[in-house]
């Protein structure tokens, strides 16, 4: 015996005091919201979820926190996007919505449920739309899986759909670390900002960025990277004036980013901060590369904080380096489902390559660093990364929402589990290693231990690139 629609109706109806003869009897109010239940339980009419858009959060929380996931879209052709938060390879066969027999669920649970949507709309101090009763529903039965499942109501699908295009924003301010006074002192807000509008200004204190304390963060990339996210979305922040009457502000992230990817040479070597994965990431290098205008002898990708992000972003990324080699297996229930691997022109094949890497790199950040690290491309240097391996398909709930949930865990090539473990560098570095006077220009501990083993590493001629258009 399967659980129907009208079932789920007459369920709901007891609970809403509702006189039930069928489904289509129902009050719109009521009728919209048991079709959304519905639907997204399977009991109305099956249907396929093609493969889609792999991402993983945060997003750093990162995102940013790092997930994949993998946007399917039942109207149009696959989104093959993998992010970090983890995203999911090509999209995992078989996902699609099926029937739950009656007996799944036992009529005591029924029950239960029905008497605590009658009790939040009779008692509750607030009166609750019954939308937002059946959302609020939905959303509590993804959370409840796990971390990373959620259900996207229409502006957070529209967030990640414009994230992974590409869209990055910030508040519009800026700031740098003043040693002699140990604080974060905010040293440019921009005009018509939301950080202006919320009352940020020149020479007052940053203290805190979301849940991060700043007292022991230092680098003005990591700083920019907790302020920056989703356009659209808010961040708090926590502000003082040198140091008098803290508070806490909201301001939402409005100031676009053209490019979140930051290139700068140093002694030949092209150091490429990557604080998160996104579809035109790899483009965005090229483009950095060949505005450079001088040769480039070796690369250095610094994935530290990057949460992840689009998990095919990296793989285009980790294709810049090496030709026709397996980036990443895909393990779901029944084991490993496939592989990921390189497409298109290794441009940067020749260049010798380093990742330097940190406990926040995460999932499709790990998923570059393991596959290079594998096939023995590239020296992974810093420490452990976060063991971030769990894949998230985004499956659309008709035209403005979707599910995020966990579909399959993703292995390095040759097989290792990831998530949990991270991925462990050739080189640990810590930040008591003394640097070589030439490199005591670079403020950076780590990239200036970098750039010393990259000093032995690099090429004696270097590969000048093309300008923008000539990739």
């Amino acid at each position: 015996m399967k659980l129907t629609k009208t079932l789920l109706a007459s369920m709901v109806a007891l609970s809403l005091s509702v006189p039930m003869t069928s489904h289509a009897e129902l009050p719109k109010a009521i009728s919209a919201p048991i079709n959304k239940v519905a639907n997204l339980l399977g009991f109305g009419d099956d249907v396929q979820a093609d493969s889609g858009l792999d991402v993983e959060a945060e997003t750093g929380e990162q995102v940013a926190d790092g997930e994949q996931m993998d946007i399917q879209d039942p109207t149009s052709p696959t989104l093959d996007v993998l992010e970090s938060k983890p995203n999911t390879l090509h999209g995992i066969e078989g996902l699609h919505q099926g029937r739950v027999p009656l007996g799944a669920v036992s009529p005591n649970t029924l029950k239960t449920f029905v008497s605590v949507v009658d009790l939040v709309r009779r008692d509750y101090v607030k009166e609750v739309s019954d939308e937002k009763l059946f959302e609020n529903a939905m959303s509590g039965m993804m959370t409840g899986l796990d971390s990373h499942a959620e259900f996207l109501d229409k502006e957070a699908f529209a967030n990640l759909q414009s994230f992974t295009a590409g869209n990055v924003a910030n508040i519009g301010l800026s700031a740098v670390w003043q040693a002699d006074e140990e604080h974060w002192v905010v040293t440019d807000v921009h005009e018509d900002s939301s950080a202006k509008r919320a009352g940020v200004k020149v020479g007052d204190y940053l203290h805190q960025v979301g849940d991060t304390k700043l007292s022991d963060i230092h680098s003005e990339n990591d700083v920019k990277q907790l302020l920056n996210g989703i356009a659209g979305t808010q961040v708090d922040i926590v502000i003082s004036s040198a140091g008098r009457n803290k508070r806490r502000l909201t301001a939402q992230r409005n100031e676009v980013i053209k490019s979140n990817v930051e290139t700068s040479i140093v002694g030949g070597v092209a150091v490429i901060k990557l604080p998160v994965f996104q579809n035109n990431t790899r483009q965005q290098i090229l483009e950095s590369l060949g505005q450079a205008g001088v040769p480039i002898s070796g690369v250095i990708l610094d994935v530290r904080n990057n949460p992840g992000g689009v998990l095919e972003s990296a793989g285009a990324v980790a294709s810049l380096f090496m030709r026709n080699q397996t980036l990443v297996q895909v393990a779901g229930r029944q084991g490993v489902e496939r592989e990921l691997k390189t497409e298109g022109s290794p441009l940067l094949i020749d260049l010798p390559v380093m990742i330097l890497q940190n406990r926040y790199s995460a999932s499709a950040a790990e998923v570059l660093a393991s596959s290079l690290q594998s096939q023995k491309r590239a020296l992974i240097v810093g420490e452990t990364s976060y063991g971030k391996g769990s894949v998230q398909s985004v499956i659309p709930i008709g035209d403005d929402q979707a599910v995020k949930m966990t579909t399959a865990h993703y292995l390095t090539a040759d097989g290792k589990q990831i998530d949990g473990v991270g991925v462990v560098p050739d080189v640990t570095f810590n930040k008591s290693t003394d640097l070589a006077p030439t490199m005591m220009a670079v403020s950076d501990v780590w990239l200036s231990q970098a750039l010393i083993l990259m000093d032995g590493a690099k090429l004696e001629t270097g590969v000048e690139f093309a300008p923008v258009g000539g990739f």
